[in-house]
């Protein structure tokens, strides 16, 4: 029976190695290995923290009294990968060697997919993952950014968004690919998508790209203003990436990433906290606005899910200026390893079938 299964859960992260367990239809272990960033300076690029990483994820199995042999499957975050449709995929070679080549980018999810990889061909168990970050489903009209050099890309929160937009569903009685949706992820990076019957076919390049700022990217920016900056002799390239994704947003105007920080400084006064709170709250719900007019106003829910969802102030400001949308359902946290948990039962209890990775 596929409620007998049990499944190593491995989601790396930039300071973190995320571990769970999950078997007999919960979570039993879930675990967040956090790294100190001395420990990880030691190491010249992510592809050498491949035994680091290894070992933390050994660890807790030990420390449960657990061994791979005792796994029947292995899910693992998805890496940088080319771009491809949702969907539930088997990491394989060509996956692995996609994610070596740091053409679509570096991360430590890519040493935590060929870590579970080799893991897997060791103890001859399959190693799944499920909509990653790449997950692209766009509409033809969404591709099109205003000059042919320039194509707008999907990359964004898509496993916490598909969940997220399948939890919902549920919550109505409706299967995801019989509803639109709207989902919003609120957390470092933040990201709007407009989900029609089970497909994103627009979202903001949550990365790099566009859309509202958040606590540590910049968003969309005035584009003539951006070139300037960028000739202005002032910044080098890395700089300017920088200033986009890490050191923008929040951090670049009060310092901080931390939605708690800016909401105690508001409530001892901060007018200067205030007023970006509520501009990021502002930029969110123009993004939410514009996803409802792609979905032509047939929007069956708004769902908010991300860390930034416990953050009292910053959701009564969303939420004023998107109710007359639709109804608002709150998902809060990130929520991916039970993402991973559950794609890897809809493998074994045959509700979806494999994507292949081409």
């Amino acid at each position: 029976m596929a409620n007998d299964k049990r499944i190593l859960i491995i989601n790396p992260g930039s300071t973190s190695t995320k571990v769970g367990i999950f078997a007999a239809g919960e979570m039993r272990v879930n675990v967040s290995v956090r790294h100190d960033d001395e420990e990880l300076r030691k190491f010249p690029t992510i592809w050498d923290q491949y035994d680091f990483r290894k070992e933390a994820i050994l660890k807790v199995l030990a420390d449960n009294d657990l061994g791979l042999e005792d796994m029947d499957a292995i899910a693992c975050r998805g890496g940088n990968v080319k771009p491809l449709p949702g969907g539930i995929y088997r990491v394989c070679p060509k996956m692995i060697a996609d994610m070596k080549s740091g053409k679509y980018g570096g991360h430590p999810i890519n040493v935590g997919g060929l870590v579970a990889f080799d893991l897997g061909n060791q103890y001859g168990i399959p190693v799944l993952t499920a909509d990653p970050p790449m997950t692209d489903e766009l509409c033809t009209s969404a591709r099109y950014s205003g000059i042919p050099q320039i194509a707008r890309q999907s990359s964004f929160h898509a496993l916490n968004q598909k969940a997220t937009g399948r939890k919902v569903a549920a919550g109505l009685g409706r299967k995801y690919d019989e509803v639109n949706l709207i989902v919003v992820h609120l957390g470092g990076g933040i990201s709007v998508g407009a989900h029609r019957k089970g497909k994103i076919i627009d979202v903001n390049n949550a990365l790099d790209g566009d859309g509202a700022f958040s606590p540590e990217r910049a968003g969309t920016l005035p584009a003539g203003d951006l070139v300037r900056i960028c000739f202005s002799g002032e910044y080098s390239r890395e700089q300017m990436l920088k200033l986009l994704t890490g050191c923008g947003g929040l951090y670049a105007y009060l310092g901080t990433t931390s939605g708690i920080e800016v909401e105690k400084r508001i409530a001892a006064g901060d007018e200067k906290a205030a007023e970006v709170y509520e501009a990021m709250a502002y930029q969110v719900a123009k993004e939410i606005g514009s996803c409802a007019a792609v979905l032509e106003g047939r929007v069956d829910a708004i769902a908010l899910t991300g860390s930034l969802v416990y953050s009292k102030v910053l959701l009564d400001s969303i939420m004023r200026k998107i109710a007359f949308i639709a109804p608002i359902h709150l998902n809060p946290g990130e929520n991916e390893m039970e993402a991973l948990a559950d794609a890897a039962m809809r493998f074994f209890n045959k509700e979806e079938e494999l994507s292949v990775y081409e």
